[in-house]
């Protein structure tokens, strides 16, 4: 058998697991609350080789937050880590289309990540207007 031919798969497989990517990404269906029952929300969680999270909301379904009742002024995502205080990522925009997406970073390996309606897009407490929620656990 000639050597060469049977090297070959050999280093193409190594050649292809180092060019592999160092993390990984699982998707989170997001539950939809009584407020906003028509809402649908994935969170795709990719960790990173040096333990970090990036992580993007993709939701659709969504009513413009005027529409709701109480009506609100905008979306707010939010990551908690278990017995810590919520923390704002920023505005969940929603279009005229009713979709909306966002893209933030964690450190945290087990946490929630939940979606409220709020009167004010500065707030630094979520409000009891939970439109959306996953658990990420590792």
């Amino acid at each position: 058998m000639n050597r060469k031919i049977f090297y070959f798969p050999v280093v193409l497989c190594a050649a292809v697991l180092a060019l592999a990517p160092s993390s990984y990404a699982k998707t989170y269906p997001m539950t939809a609350s009584d407020i906003l029952p028509g809402a649908s929300a994935q969170l795709q969680v990719d960790k990173e080789k040096d333990g970090n999270s990036q992580m993007e909301v993709k939701a659709t379904g969504m009513a413009k937050p005027g529409r709701l009742n109480p009506a609100a002024t905008t979306y707010i995502v939010w990551v908690q880590q278990e017995g810590s205080d919520a923390t704002s990522q920023g505005e969940l925009k929603v279009g005229n289309n009713h979709k909306g997406e966002i893209k933030m970073a964690t450190t945290f390996r087990t946490f929630k990540v939940f979606v409220t309606a709020e009167t004010d897009s500065n707030t630094t407490l979520p409000s009891e207007q939970v439109v959306l929620r996953a658990t990420v656990q590792e």
